[in-house]
């Protein structure tokens, strides 16, 4: 197939675009280098990786860039659209929220647009577990309104599911929404709290820690995510909301303490008290994951968390570079 994958130089999409290209599949990756959420130069080292890969082309470009994706997409004819890039990130949402709203949501639109005037046969795009918000439903389930989100990148996340919706009804897309979990892994974004705990127990920097690490979340380790968009891409679908995650959510205070115990020494946290965009636990159902994909994770938080330290240890970029 020929696959574009947004957010190509991102953590997620650099996983996926390198798994896709080594099955075979021709490989469009789209990015725009932003420095927005973090340093441009950790996408340029995932984007080095990708060169190596002749079935994978890199083009630099931004999705608000209406007219250009449009005449992309003609020009490529596309077999499907895995579409990953997005402003992501809680705390800078509060901050930028009218620019969350303009990648996220309106730069999405422009490739629905896109996809639907050039026949793309499967467009999955991936959302987040944000957009359940406080819900009381334990663990989250696709059925769930999502109707209260905490902050502006879930409400922008959210219209965009929605969105998708009406373009299947009226134009027949077939549209497959990705709920992640919580994704850390090898590469993953500087901004995240795997990246931010290492920084701190090898550099010293000071970091917050959120109502004494008493959070719950259900990490997901990124090859279970990518595999889990694989099988999204080869099974078109109509219209469904998927949950992608691991099932299994582990408290925050101890995913501090396996990073803590393989480095051998202690992170320097700062209490805080929990911020109103964070909720206080998040567990993915994924029966239907598993019933409609045949999605199975297999990588233990304890296994992947080992993973990304002798990643970080070994290529993980040093700050001072930046």
């Amino acid at each position: 197939m020929k696959i574009l994958v947004t957010g190509a130089a991102g953590f997620i999409g650099s996983h996926l675009a390198k798994k896709l290209a080594q099955r075979g599949d021709e490989v469009v990756g789209l990015d725009n280098f932003n420095e927005i959420v973090y340093p441009a130069a950790h996408k340029r080292q995932r984007a080095a990786r990708l060169a190596a890969y002749t079935n994978i082309r890199l083009i630099e470009a931004d999705i608000r860039e209406r007219e250009r994706m449009l005449a992309l997409f003609r020009v490529e004819r596309f077999d499907a659209v895995a579409h990953l890039a997005a402003l992501a990130g809680v705390r800078n949402a509060v901050k930028y929220p009218a620019l969350y709203v303009e990648v996220d949501l309106n730069g999405t639109q422009n490739l629905m647009d896109a996809a639907r005037e050039s026949g793309v046969g499967n467009f999955v795009f991936a959302s987040t577990s944000s957009v359940y918000g406080n819900t009381q439903v334990i663990p989250f389930v696709e059925s769930d309104p999502c109707d209260r989100p905490l902050q502006p990148y879930a409400a922008a996340k959210r219209a965009a599911e929605i969105l998708g919706h009406s373009y299947h009804h009226l134009f027949g897309l077939n549209f497959t929404v990705l709920r992640f979990f919580t994704v850390y892994g090898p590469y993953g974004r500087p901004d995240m709290m795997a990246y931010l705990l290492a920084e701190s127990i090898t550099k010293g920097r000071e970091i917050p820690l959120y109502d004494g690490g008493q959070m719950y979340r259900d990490w997901t380790y990124v090859d279970d995510i990518t595999d889990g968009v694989v099988l999204a891409l080869d099974k078109p679908l109509g219209y469904e909301i998927i949950n992608l995650g691991r099932g299994e959510p582990t408290l925050l205070a101890d995913f501090v303490g396996m990073i803590e115990a393989l480095a051998g020494g202690k992170a320097n946290l700062t209490p805080r008290p929990k911020m109103a965009a964070d909720f206080t636990r998040n567990q993915a159902d994924i029966s239907k994951a598993r019933a409609l994909l045949g999605y199975n994770p297999q990588t233990r938080v304890q296994d992947g968390v080992r993973r990304f330290w002798e990643w970080y240890v070994t290529e993980g970029i040093p700050t001072e570079t930046l």
